[in-house]
């Protein structure tokens, strides 16, 4: 017996960042634990072809995709009031459309390093996992445990980048990517969690997404 499956329906979040929305869906989108972000200057050759489509409304500056939501950052000359119902009909209308892909399949296996697409190389990717050492790891076990959950739910994200002499860089995305708040966020939160936790750490700085 074939198994009824309901079509996706989205509601619209309010985040932190006053320029991002996040639009929360009823299943599922990404299922591999991972995040895509790409922005207007990185949509050629992109991996997901719903962020493609969202780039033909001209005010969207930026997608980022994850779990169960798709964060949309906007141009600052428009409100979210003009624009918050036409784009979650449209992630719905997409999403509901038989044969369309949220996130293409090769980049669905790809290594995290393969995943960033940008027009001029400077995107910061997270490290592999495979080239983490032992206290790389444990960093990423206590943002993973204690941070990713509370940004997550802001309609952001945050990867480990790298740890040298004391200082710990990550890896901005989604909402909380230029947030007003996030640098307070930052070093209120984050960088006093990991200080307290490994004495190793001496400071986090955030590096472009």
């Amino acid at each position: 017996m074939e198994k009824n499956i309901a079509p996706y329906t989205m509601y619209a979040e309010m985040t932190p960042n006053p320029n991002t929305m996040k639009f929360v869906a009823n299943r599922w989108l990404v299922t591999n634990d991972r995040s895509y972000e790409v922005l207007a200057n990185e949509r050629v050759g992109s991996p997901s072809p719903l962020a493609e489509a969202l780039f033909n409304f001209p005010f969207v500056n930026g997608v980022f995709i994850a779990g169960n939501f798709v964060t949309i950052t906007k141009s600052e000359a428009i409100e979210w009031q003009d624009i918050m119902i036409e784009l979650r009909d449209f992630i719905s209308e997409f999403l509901n459309t038989e044969g369309n892909e949220i996130i293409r399949a090769e980049f669905l296996t790809a290594e995290p390093e393969a995943i960033s697409v940008s027009s001029d190389g400077d995107s910061a990717t997270a490290t592999p996992s495979a080239d983490l050492t032992d206290f790389d790891k444990k960093i990423v076990e206590i943002l993973d445990e204690y941070i990713k959950p509370a940004v997550e739910s802001d309609g952001g994200a945050i990867e480990f980048h790298s740890f040298d002499a004391g200082i710990v860089k990550v890896v901005l995305k989604g909402a909380c990517s230029g947030c007003p708040s996030s640098t307070a966020t930052l070093k209120g939160g984050i960088e006093s969690l990991l200080k307290s936790m490994l004495p190793e750490v001496k400071e986090v700085e955030a590096i472009n997404g």
